[in-house]
């Protein structure tokens, strides 16, 4: 029965299914091999202008790089496979679905001026960050009167399981991963409680993050206890690039009045309930007041670009809750729809702005130049620049391009820690005390570029202390890269120069 389980489980059948295709797309090209030299010259011509295009528009050079080094060593198959992917994506229904519902979202991100004011008076040479995140990032600022930080999962995740059972209105979910375990089905049975009460309970999960942990069916079984769910973007066999943008982001909204975010996903791992790569370091955020709304909108968009199901976002609006007032908070998220690389900029503006340190944890490291330059500059002006990477990996390959980028890293100033306990999931910058973000954004080009992601900025709050102390701490409990221990053989180095081309479809 477990063979058979393993033969026809959705994995199988998914890649059964491209494979067919690719074939299929292959026996096209031979019945029209007597149009071969016609067809040709017309895709090579089309290459370089494409390449051309991709030059002049790409805001991400080194993620484009794949595609136009493809299309320049194979100009025919280059070509049609480029073509066909970007053509698949302007005709999927979800590709339009989510641009159409995210640009109608924009309204419900109001910025109260008087609030942009008060930040940008407090810090002015934070102004530009401020005003970028408010402005061109469309992601409103917000007095900030309660959230807190949780170091491990394993802490946070009593906290959400304690404010779920407070729900009297609706719970969303929408999370990459969910596996059926002891965290899973300690929410399930809230969730499927406060269906029964005539709660708004609804759930989102990625389709290809939950492949191999959720059955095709699982949303069906939860809408039979009352729960309204959703895979995001539902795995098929038809190869197209909007495959390839998957939902990464961790968001709990209840009530309108609390959220939920930070690295954590829902599965026993991530609470260190279970042991897979050592201990599992990651992260959760609660955050209350004004702030929540900004979690409640992204929600939202998503879901009602996948099924329809609200006229007016502002029914969920929670009155606010006077508390005191501890610096600013600004949620925000990632889109691969526009052309605004928000999350990279947010990471950016607090390392060009840091004086005294700029602390960093990430599960992954695959960057561009930008960001390499970034680091080693701010390393030798003097600023105190830090990676904290996982010690053991949960991906080896992925796990070998993130140490290909350490040689230079470490002769540029920057000092790197690997965390010799485990694996390292939270994803967190910290500067000077003053500035933090907190959310679900690696530093690859998957996160930054081809993901849907949300992070949570925090300016000037006395709780950025708690994300500089957790940073502290577990720099404490890693073991300091050398120099001389980056240094691989010309071998490995050619292999992993050649990986890092292909790191945005990793």
């Amino acid at each position: 029965m477990d063979f058979l389980k393993k033969i026809f489980n959705r994995t199988v059948f998914i890649v059964i299914m491209a494979i067919l295709e690719i074939l299929l797309l292959y026996m096209q090209f031979r019945w029209f091999n007597k149009y071969a030299g016609w067809i040709e010259t017309v895709l090579r011509i089309i290459s370089v202008i494409i390449v051309l295009l991709i030059i002049k528009y790409s805001r991400h050079l080194s993620s484009d790089m794949m595609w136009i080094i493809l299309i320049l060593v194979m100009p025919v198959a280059g070509t049609a496979i480029y073509l066909f992917l970007g053509t698949n994506l302007y005709v999927s229904r979800t590709y339009k679905n989510l641009k159409n519902s995210t640009a109608d979202a924009k309204k419900y991100y109001k910025q109260d001026e008087k609030v942009l004011a008060d930040v940008m008076e407090a810090d002015r040479e934070r102004r530009g960050q401020f005003r970028y995140i408010s402005e061109s990032a469309g992601f409103p600022f917000y007095e900030n009167t309660g959230y807190d930080y949780y170091p491990l999962g394993d802490e946070g995740w009593p906290v959400m399981l304690e404010e779920m059972r407070k729900a009297e209105k609706f719970i969303f979910l929408e999370y990459f991963i969910i596996e059926e375990g002891k965290m899973w089905n300690a929410m399930l049975e809230i969730l499927e409680e406060k269906a029964k009460q005539g709660l708004d309970v609804r759930v989102m999960y990625d389709d290809l993050g939950s492949l191999q942990t959720l059955s095709g069916f699982y949303s069906r079984k939860l809408e039979e206890k009352g729960i309204k769910c959703i895979p995001f973007n539902r795995m098929n066999p038809i190869l197209g690039t909007i495959m390839n943008h998957r939902d990464h982001r961790k968001i709990m909204v209840i009530d309108g009045k609390t959220a939920f975010s930070g690295g954590v996903n829902l599965a026993d791992e991530y609470i260190n309930a279970i042991v897979k790569h050592g201990h599992w370091k990651d992260n959760v955020i609660r955050v209350k007041g004004e702030a929540v709304w900004s979690f409640t909108v992204m929600f939202l968009t998503h879901w009602n670009a996948l099924r329809k199901t609200d006229e007016d976002f502002e029914v969920f609006r929670a009155e606010p809750v006077p508390g005191e007032k501890d610096g600013w908070i600004a949620p925000y998220g990632e889109t691969p729809l526009d052309y605004e690389i928000t999350s990279q900029n947010i990471y950016m503006g607090i390392l060009n702005h840091a004086s005294e340190y700029c602390w960093i944890m990430t599960p992954y490291l695959i960057i561009d130049t930008e960001l390499i330059n970034a680091l080693i500059l701010a390393a030798k002006s003097g600023v105190d620049v830090r990676l904290i990477t996982p010690g053991i990996p949960d991906k080896k390959f992925v796990y070998g391009i993130t140490r290909s980028y350490y040689r230079s890293l470490l002769e540029g100033g920057v000092k790197i820690y690997e965390y010799t306990p485990g694996f390292v999931h939270a994803k967190v910058f910290v500067s000077d005390d003053e500035v933090a973000t907190v959310g679900t954004i690696n530093l690859d080009y998957r996160s930054l570029y081809l993901h849907f992601e949300n992070g949570t900025f925090l300016y000037g709050s006395k709780k950025v202390l708690d994300v500089r102390d957790d940073v502290a701490r577990t720099c404490g409990q890693c073991h300091q890269v050398t120099v001389d221990e980056s240094k691989t053989n010309p071998v490995a180095g050619l292999l992993m120069a050649v990986m890092r081309i292909f790191a945005p479809m990793m």
